[in-house]
This record gives structure tokens, C-alpha cells and sequence, in this order.
């Protein structure tokens, strides 16, 4: 309601949908002011409300789509036809990322402690594997949620009492300082059982290459977007401990590719800065406000020679 308020006050002549919840008020618009409809997909939402996901694409005349992963999700909702760009997320790019010291070799994981699928179990059971080649390994968790009570447990029943520090919900500084010092970031993603979902994205591994740091991601969903296999990180199953621990272990004994890979996670990072992120959104809007234009002077045409006819 507060949307169409909004846009009977100043009719726009293109319409952004930031999340397909939005999606009525901007097929609402369309419809009443002819505003074209630009509408963003992520990828969770597109699997718990696959009906509603479906009808933002059946209305909006552009969507985006933040990788190749939430493209096909999409389309798996039964839409056709419809116009989609892959517009991956970007990433803050900081003003210092120079490395710091850490006491310990450093295995970093940033995410909310609230969906099974980020991985945290497997990486508990995988860092268990790593200890026995690095023992004076450290595990820094941040992020927080329901899951955190769970998987301390779990750490300890794998002998990480020591090794791991569950620092909970940090300040960006905080963060940032934890991306300088440590030696890598994990976070094997998987797919959620029984439905598809899942990261869409991955804007974690993007931030941890803007820090010139190599990641281990899982090899499935938006993080085969967001991470290079074998360039700027390591692609692995992430369902499978051995794997993701054989992955960790190369990055912290093999000093010269976790440096190579990380300087490519850098670049790559500076190439998805958000700066060139909202360059390539602002140009699909610019289209979508031309195509409006168009549309609107063929109208003004037909509606003349009507009137030249009468």
C-alpha cells in the first residue's frame, strides 16, 4: 500500500524489486502506471515461495539474477521466455588489507549460525583431519544463531576445545581484523536436504579475497559463481570432511599457492567491487527507462494520428 502511495505521487517509469516479497506492489505499478519492472532474485526465497518467485518473474519485463545457480532456480519455477542477467554480488573493498600476525595458523569462517547448509558441522568434522598435520591449528567462528550451542558441543566432541573460538556477532572492525590475520577462509556450503537453496551467492568468499585470502568453498550453488576453482579458492564436496580437510591442509602447508590464490582473490574481488556491481544494475534500469520512453512515444504517436484521422 505505502508502494503504491509512493509511486501515484511521483509515477516512476521503472520500478527496482529488491526481493520477490515486493513483487505485488511492483506488478501493482505496472500495471496502473505502466511502470516497467526491474526484479532481483537471490536464491532461498526463490524455494520457499517458488509460486510467488514465479509470478515476479512472470511481471517483471528484466530480472537479476546474483548467479548462474539462482538463474536456474528460477526457471525451474515453470517461467519461459523471460528476460534474466547474471549479476553477481559484490564486495567492499577495504583501505588497508594488508595482512597482519596471528599467533596460530588461521582457519577463518564468517556466517550465521542459523542454517545447517553453511557447513559449520562438516568443517568441525574436517578440522579434526587438519590437526593431525597442523596441530597448533586455530579455528575463529563468527557469526551467531541457534545453531551455536549445537555445534560448540560438537566441536568439543572432536577434540577442538582448544583449537576453536566461537567469537559470536563481531563488529565490522573486528571482522576485518580477523580477515587480515588469518590464513584462509572456509565455508563449505552445501545444498539444503530435500530442497533446492542454499547459497546464492557468497559475498563471504568475495570480502575474504578483497583481504587477499584464498578460500575452500563447496562446489555446488551460487559458490561456483562467486569463487574460481583452482584461482581464487578451492572447490570442494562440501558434504564430504576428507575432501574439504585435504583442501585446508593444502592452503596452510603450501604457503606459495595459498599466495598465488589469494592474490588472484584479491583481483577478483576488486573486479566485483561494488562500485562496478551498481554500474551494471544502473545500466539495465537506463535500459528499461529507454525501453519506457520508447513504448511512451509510440503511444504519443498512435494517440495523434487518431486524433489526425477523426
Amino acid at each position: 500500500a505505502v508502494a503504491l502511495k509512493e509511486a501515484l505521487r511521483f509515477r516512476p517509469d521503472v520500478t527496482l524489486s529488491a526481493h520477490i516479497v515486493a513483487s505485488p506492489a511492483a506488478a501493482a505499478i505496472r500495471r496502473l502506471l505502466g511502470a516497467r519492472t526491474v526484479q532481483y532474485f537471490h536464491a532461498e526465497e526463490i524455494a520457499a515461495k517458488p509460486r510467488l518467485a514465479a509470478f515476479a518473474a512472470r511481471h517483471a519485463d528484466e530480472s537479476i539474477a546474483v548467479s548462474a545457480y539462482t538463474a536456474g532456480l528460477v526457471t525451474a519455477t515453470g517461467v519461459v521466455g523471460q528476460s534474466m542477467i547474471v549479476i553477481g554480488n559484490g564486495a567492499d573493498i577495504p583501505s588497508d588489507p594488508a595482512p597482519q600476525p596471528a599467533d596460530h595458523p588461521t582457519v577463518l569462517a564468517i556466517a550465521r549460525m542459523e542454517e545447517r547448509y553453511k557447513g559449520h558441522d562438516v568443517l568441525i568434522r574436517a578440522l579434526a583431519l587438519v590437526r593431525a598435520k597442523v596441530p597448533d591449528l586455530q579455528w575463529v567462528v563468527i557469526g551467531d544463531g541457534s545453531l551455536r550451542p549445537g555445534l560448540e558441543q560438537l566441536a568439543r566432541s572432536y577434540g577442538l576445545a582448544g583449537s576453536a573460538r566461537f567469537l559470536g556477532a563481531v563488529s565490522d572492525e573486528q571482522r576485518n581484523s580477523w580477515l587480515r590475520r588469518a590464513d584462509l577462509l572456509a565455508m563449505p556450503s552445501r545444498l539444503p536436504a530435500g530442497k533446492f537453496a542454499g547459497e546464492g551467492f557468497g559475498i563471504v568468499y568475495l570480502e575474504a579475497g578483497a583481504y587477499g585470502k584464498p578460500v575452500v568453498a563447496g562446489d555446488v550453488g551460487g559458490a561456483v559463481d562467486a569463487v574460481a576453482d583452482g584461482e581464487s579458492g578451492l572447490l570442494v564436496d562440501p558434504t564430504d570432511p576428507l575432501a574439504v580437510a585435504e583442501a585446508i591442509s593444502r592452503l596452510l602447508l603450501d604457503p606459495e599457492l595459498a599466495g598465488r590464490l589469494g592474490r588472484a582473490g584479491k583481483a577478483r574481488a576488486q573486479a566485483r567491487a561494488w562500485p562496478v556491481i551498481v554500474a551494471r544494475v544502473e545500466a539495465v534500469l537506463l535500459e528499461q527507462l529507454a525501453a519506457a520512453a520508447g513504448l511512451l512515444a509510440v503511444r504519443r504517436r498512435s494517440r495523434d494520428s487518431a486524433r489526425t484521422a477523426a
